[in-house]
Formats: C-alpha cells, sequence, structure tokens
C-alpha cells in the first residue's frame, strides 16, 4: 500500500480546558514576584502580580462600560503595554477582542468595526503616518458632541464609545486613565463572577486576514483555539519562568498575541517589547540589555537584524531559541542566526490565523537540513493532510494542497457562513491553499500558495525553489520571484532582488550565476531591484501587489 501524505501529530502532552483568565491567573499565583512584562519604548515593567492588578482593574472598567460576553471591543493600537493588558482583560469578561491592523485606513477600519459590530474601540491617537483621532473624527461626526458611553453613530449604529490611549483623548472619547477609573465602580467579586460564567470555546478573538481580493475576513477564535496553540508552542521551544521573550512583531496579529504573549503566559516568561513598531537596533538593544533568552521575528526581520552595521557590538549570546515564521526561512539567513545570534535551537512554525496559528513546527533538535528546507512536522494534538485536485490524499513525496484538523481550527468566519464552508469542510479540515510535500518521516515542505505557482510554457514553477536558489548568491539578502501574464508562454518570471549593503550585483550578473545551475525555464526574464518590498504590518510579503507593480513599471510588449 502506498504511503500517503497524513500524519497526526503526538497526544502525550493534555490540551488546557480552560479560559484565559483562568490560565493568566494560574500562572499569577505561581510566579507572582517574577517579571511578566517589559515595555522598554513607555519605560514600564509588571511583575506577574502587577500586570494582574493592571488587567483585572482594566477588565473591571470594560464591564463598567457595560460589555457583557460576546461584545465586541476593537483594539487599533501599535505595540504597547496597553495592548497586552486589554488582550488579557478582555478574556477575563469575555468581550471578544477584535485586533485592527494599525496600517489600517479609514475604509478598513470602518468595515472592520462594522462588519465586527463592536461595542467599543480602544485606539491609539496616532501610528507613524496615521492620525487615528483625525480618521476617527471623520467616521464619526456625531463623536464631539456625544458622551462616552452613548454614540449614536449612523455609519456605526453599534458602536457605543472610544477610548484613547492618547494624551489627550478627543472630544467625546474616554481617557485610558478615565476607564481605570471607572473600575472603582464594580467589585472584585463581580469580576471574579463573570468568569465563572465564560466557557473555554466561547469565541474570544477575531482577526481579520489581509485578504488579497476582496473584504478581509474575520477568523473568529475560541479560548481554546489560541490558549492551546500558544501552549504548544512553548512547549516546543522548551520555555519556562527563567526565559525572556523579545517580540518585535505586531501584537494584533497570532505571532505576537497569540505566539508571544500566550506562549509566555502558558509558562511565566517574560514578555520584552522593545518598540511600538519593527527597529532592528532596538531589537538588538533589548536582546543585549535584557538578557533575552529567545526572539520572534519574520525573516525579513532577522535579515534586518543581522545586516544592521551596528550589530557586532552587541552581546547576544544570552539568546537561546525562538521562532522565525510568516514566510519559509532562507538557508543562508538560517545558518545566520544560528552562527551570528546565538539561536541555536531556532525553530520554524507554519500556520495561518484560521489555524491559531501555528499547525507545524520544527523541533530544538532538529538538524539544520529540517531546519531549513522544511516547516517542521505536525503539531501535538493536530492532523495534516496534503491532497490533490480531487481532495483525494497524495502519496508522500506528491505536491498537494495542505489541509489541517484539530483544536485550533477556528470557528469560522464572523458572520460569513459561506466564506466558512469554502474554507472547512464537512470534516473539519482547514483547507490552507498552500502547496506543500511531505517526505516519508513525516517533515512538510511548503513550495508556495496555489495562486502563487507560476506556469510557464506548461511547465509548473514554484517560486520558493528559485528564490532559495538565488539566495545562495552573495550578494542577495532577500529575494522575491513572482509570475506575470505573457502572451507568449503564458506567464513570465520576474524577480525583485534585494542586495547585502556594500554588495553590488547587474541583471547580467544574476542571469549568468543561473547558467547550468537550474533549468532554462526557470530563470527569470525580468529582475528588479529594490530596497523593499511590498509588505502588510505583519512582514508578509504582498506578492499580488509586486504583480501589480511589474506588470504597471515594465509595460511589457506583447510578447508574438
Amino acid at each position: 500500500m502506498t504511503h500517503l501524505s497524513y500524519t497526526r501529530g503526538p497526544q502525550d502532552k493534555p490540551l488546557l480546558a480552560m479560559t484565559i483568565g483562568a490560565a493568566f491567573d494560574d500562572t499569577v499565583r505561581r510566579f507572582p514576584q517574577r517579571e511578566a512584562l517589559v515595555v522598554r519604548h513607555q519605560g514600564l515593567r509588571f511583575s506577574w502580580a502587577e500586570l494582574s492588578e493592571a488587567v483585572d482593574r482594566c477588565a473591571r472598567g470594560l464591564m463598567a462600560l457595560g460589555l457583557q460576553p460576546g461584545d465586541r471591543l476593537g483594539i487599533w493600537a501599535p505595540n504597547c503595554a496597553e495592548w497586552c493588558i486589554t488582550q488579557f482583560a478582555s478574556a477575563k469578561v469575555g468581550a471578544i477582542l477584535v485586533n485592527i491592523n494599525p496600517a489600517y485606513r479609514l475604509n478598513e477600519l470602518e468595515y472592520a468595526l462594522k462588519q465586527s459590530g463592536c461595542r467599543w474601540l480602544i485606539c491609539a491617537d496616532a501610528f507613524k503616518t496615521s492620525d487615528y483621532h483625525a480618521m476617527l473624527a471623520e467616521l464619526l461626526p456625531e463623536l464631539p458632541g456625544s458622551t462616552p458611553g452613548q454614540l449614536d453613530c449612523v455609519r456605526l449604529p453599534e458602536l457605543r464609545g472610544i477610548v484613547s490611549l492618547g494624551a489627550e483623548p478627543a472630544p467625546g472619547m474616554l481617557g485610558w486613565q478615565a476607564l481605570q477609573v471607572g473600575a472603582e465602580q464594580i467589585p472584585a467579586d463581580a469580576l471574579a463572577a463573570r468568569g465563572e460564567l465564560l466557557q473555554f470555546d466561547d469565541p474570544i478573538n477575531i482577526q481579520y486576514t489581509s485578504g488579497t481580493t476582496g473584504f478581509p475576513k474575520g477568523a473568529t477564535l475560541s479560548h481554546y483555539n489560541i490558549l492551546n496553540n500558544g501552549f504548544m508552542v512553548g512547549e516546543s521551544l522548551r520555555l519556562t519562568e527563567q526565559d525572556r521573550l523579545v517580540v518585535p512583531v505586531p501584537l494584533y496579529h497570532c505571532f505576537g498575541m497569540v505566539m508571544a504573549n500566550l506562549g509566555c503566559l502558558t509558562h511565566g516568561s517574560t514578555l520584552i517589547y522593545p518598540s511600538a513598531a519593527f527597529e532592528p537596533l532596538a531589537v538588538l538593544e533589548a536582546v543585549a540589555e535584557e538578557k533575552a533568552t529567545a526572539l520572534y521575528g519574520v525573516p525579513t526581520m532577522f535579515i534586518a537584524e543581522l545586516d544592521h552595521p551596528e550589530r557586532p557590538r552587541f552581546d547576544l549570546s544570552s539568546l537561546r531559541t525562538g521562532i522565525m515564521a510568516g514566510a519559509t526561512c532562507p538557508i543562508e539567513v538560517m545558518k545566520r542566526v544560528i552562527g551570528e545570534m546565538h539561536m541555536s535551537e531556532v525553530q520554524i512554525a507554519y500556520g495561518m490565523t484560521e489555524t491559531s496559528p501555528v499547525s507545524t513546527q520544527t523541533a530544538p533538535d532538529d538538524d539544520l537540513e529540517r531546519r531549513t528546507c522544511s516547516v517542521g512536522r505536525t503539531q501535538p494534538h493536530l492532523e495534516s493532510k496534503i491532497i490533490d485536485e480531487h481532495g483525494r490524499i497524495v502519496p508522500r513525496g506528491q505536491i498537494g494542497e495542505l489541509c489541517t484538523r484539530g483544536y485550533s481550527v477556528m470557528l469560522g468566519y464572523w458572520n460569513n457562513p459561506e466564506a466558512t464552508r469554502e474554507a472547512i469542510d464537512g470534516a473539519r479540515w482547514m483547507h490552507t491553499g498552500d502547496l506543500a510535500v511531505m517526505d516519508d518521516d513525516g517533515y512538510l515542505k511548503i513550495v508556495g500558495r496555489n495562486k502563487d505557482m507560476i506556469i510557464r510554457g506548461g511547465e509548473n514553477i514554484y517560486p520558493r525553489e528559485i528564490e532559495e536558489f538565488f539566495y545562495t548568491h552573495p550578494a542577495v539578502a532577500d529575494v522575491q520571484v513572482i509570475g506575470i501574464p505573457d502572451d507568449k508562454y503564458g506567464e513570465e518570471i520576474v524577480a525583485w532582488v534585494k542586495l547585502h549593503p556594500g554588495h553590488s550585483a547587474t541583471e547580467q550578473d544574476l542571469r549568468a550565476f543561473c547558467q547550468g545551475r537550474i533549468a532554462h525555464f526557470k530563470v527569470p526574464r525580468y529582475y528588479r531591484f529594490v530596497d523593499e518590498f511590498p509588505m502588510t504590518v505583519t512582514g508578509k510579503i504582498q506578492k499580488f501587489r509586486m504583480r501589480e507593480i511589474s506588470v504597471e513599471a515594465l509595460r511589457l510588449p506583447v510578447a508574438g
């Protein structure tokens, strides 16, 4: 019988059958005086006991606003202490936290608030070039004349009020400090009683997926989904209360709020936020000065840290482990992270928002080849399979679509049953849209997205393969390969190339590098040298934008 591309993760570690609030209180009882949260750009430090006091005060403040279990609470802010506090506080009162991308502009903000039916929004006053207060004034003209909590808005009829994290809340907004003062109206036993009402299968988080077409969809996740995923990720990393994790990834995404915040919560580890948004120098400073043992990031972040001109002056020898995710890790980058950043146990994690997010992960004792050529094996209590276009499981070694099943699969897309049915089949398999191959030992390799595969002259071409090849060129720091329409071959290949500082290479150099090393039909026809790629705020490459830009910039003649 053919060995099929199906595997199930180990079952030896039991899943946590509790709410996030209960898990939080358990950690506080175990490690009250250990450091829980360090927010360097705000100059704040909390022990678990101090964080508990801040979380409970915020939770009682949210109850004073009238938030009930199942009500939606939006948060629109960069990384900060208030984000973390709000995450745990909302879980304690049963309010579903709606993560709003800090980069969202007016239309995207309105869509997320309206589609989720947010009753309250907690927001920063500004972030980078976005003036949040000004945007809200445009979206909510009724706000300045309203009493906090009594907003009556035509465009967002379910929204009742705004809490601003800014030093000077705009008219009609409630300030963060005023929210804390409101907590005095709610006794501690009322918060405890609220916690007793909550179930671990209740929805507790909505995250909008960065769709390439149409409107984003709100992946709805339960306590059980994300608490256990954070726990299992931390177990793989061998986290303990002695570990200190630097978190440069955004909290609004699963990488930050689940793999970091909940991974540390379930193990009593210390969270360290180096800056409001990713800054490579701030990361290096945080690792060195806080004696961090773990570091998270997407490959582009690690590349920026490795190539930073001031890196040699920082002692990074305290690092032991961490996770690189969000994109497949280039082999050369992984070698440098292990060798130059001392992260001997660094791991690769793979997944998607809809799966809480991690489905597969490498192990700390996997060899370099496993950690660079695969995304690991199926996580505990999960299943993976690879299927063909007819939904049948393919033999090991054959490419197909990766599907995952288990505790981590979302409850569904918020108020979107049709999209939910398209993503999750009747047997509760989540169809990822990623093309993958499974080897005889159950290790998975992602070879691309269904939509990213290039078909040139009848040949199926996987961009990842070409990208890995270019990473072996000494001048290439990062590369992304896409396909664009072509009259003659159907599609042609474009390589976007970012060079290492102080290195140079021309289109002719790269073409010559390809000669005799990869098949002729895989050699890119077009090259674009760039300093950065179009990306989401989470660091994911937007290949659809690269296609649009390439077609426009090249203004290609029709091939005949």
